[in-house]
């Protein structure tokens, strides 16, 4: 942790969170977080979906909502990005107080309710970043929209020959009944739409599902059959959860999705079956509860070919990307592992 960072994170802790995120985007731009780009090793250089990374240590959605910071977020290790998400009209959100930290759980719960500035405005900051490492938009619904499935594809034909992936977010627990397009039907009429878009407007552009961690396994191996008969490029798992079980922290009764810590184990058991239902065949990102270069080498191994962060960072900085990346080219070393795709779904029976 270097010195911006420890004098920093205790400074930004004494705000409430969402004032304390917005700083943390500012310090950002001004250049205090450093960096001189991804981590990278002969080792970490991996492919996920055919698009080719430094290193599989990426920044989860959410984080810079509004693409407010690529150029700063891709000199400090990561492998790649995702911004977003992003709707087709500018929302405000859900009213705040409206994320809360978890400290004693290093955990966060939010309810943000997709607010962003529109898909106009973060297509044109994608357009000025132009940065080097692969860049990802997640995709969202307006709270407000008579067809949210059309809203997806609408998304993705404005910005898709921008971004090297886009992310189709049915996942999120904040917007009132967007869960219900992981059904199997609805599921499979959104992605057929996206996917059309794809071929028409974005070829290049890969395209992922984000799905929760809520999801039993039947849910699951519908998800996979939906996920092939669409032909799409590989599953994020997971979004954040609703479930409270063994908070400690004060604001453990707030409603929205968990994240952090104590995701960690049902969001990998999940991408472990994912796994199993793939048969290792579809790539697959890890995402809940990453916060050390053990947890992302545990996700890899469950089945991952890249992890993805952002609630750790509250906790131990931005500089923990490059801390896991390192980190995870020591582990793969020590195991006798040449690259990360030896490792992917190494020890999936684990998780099982």
């Amino acid at each position: 942790m270097n010195l911006v960072t420890r004098i920093g994170l205790p400074l930004l802790k004494s705000f409430d969170p969402e004032t304390a995120h917005g700083l943390a985007l500012k310090a950002l731009n001004l250049g205090l977080a450093g960096g001189t780009g991804p981590v990278t090793s002969d080792r970490l250089k991996t492919e996920l979906a055919g698009i080719e990374l430094s290193n599989p240590v990426g920044l989860a959605a959410g984080f810079d909502k509004n693409a407010e910071a690529l150029r700063p977020l891709s000199r400090v290790g990561f492998g790649f990005l995702e911004v977003g998400a992003a709707t087709p009209r500018a929302q405000p959100g859900n009213p705040k107080p409206r994320l809360f930290r978890l400290s004693e759980d290093h955990a966060a719960i939010n309810r943000f309710g997709f607010n962003n500035d529109g898909m106009a405005a973060i297509g044109e900051r994608l357009d000025a970043a132009r940065v080097k490492i692969p860049v990802g938009l997640n995709l969202g619904a307006n709270k407000d929209s008579p067809d949210r499935s059309a809203d997806f594809a609408t998304v993705l034909e404005r910005l898709g020959t921008g971004v090297d992936f886009a992310t189709v977010n049915v996942s999120s627990p904040n917007t009132e009944k967007l869960r219900d397009l992981q059904g199997k039907a609805a599921l499979y009429d959104l992605l057929d739409r996206v996917m059309t878009v794809r071929e028409e407007k974005a070829r290049g552009t890969k395209i992922f599902l984000k799905i929760a961690p809520d999801l039993d396994s039947d849910a699951l191996a519908e998800i996979v059959e939906v996920a092939r008969a669409t032909r799409i490029d590989g599953i994020v798992a997971t979004n954040t959860t609703l479930s409270r079980d063994g908070l400690a922290s004060a604001h453990r009764d707030q409603a929205g999705g968990l994240s952090g810590q104590p995701l960690f184990e049902r969001s990998t058991r999940v991408l472990a079956e994912l796994s199993k239902l793939t048969e290792g065949a579809m790539p697959l990102i890890g995402v809940g509860g990453v916060g050390s270069a053990e947890q992302a080498y545990a996700k890899i191994k469950a089945g991952a070919s890249a992890v993805q962060l952002y609630t750790a960072m509250v906790y131990h900085g931005v500089g923990l990307a490059a801390e896991i990346a390192r980190g995870l080219d020591q582990l793969l070393e020590a195991d006798g592992f040449g690259s990360v795709s030896e490792a992917v779904g190494s020890a999936r029976g684990e998780w099982l």
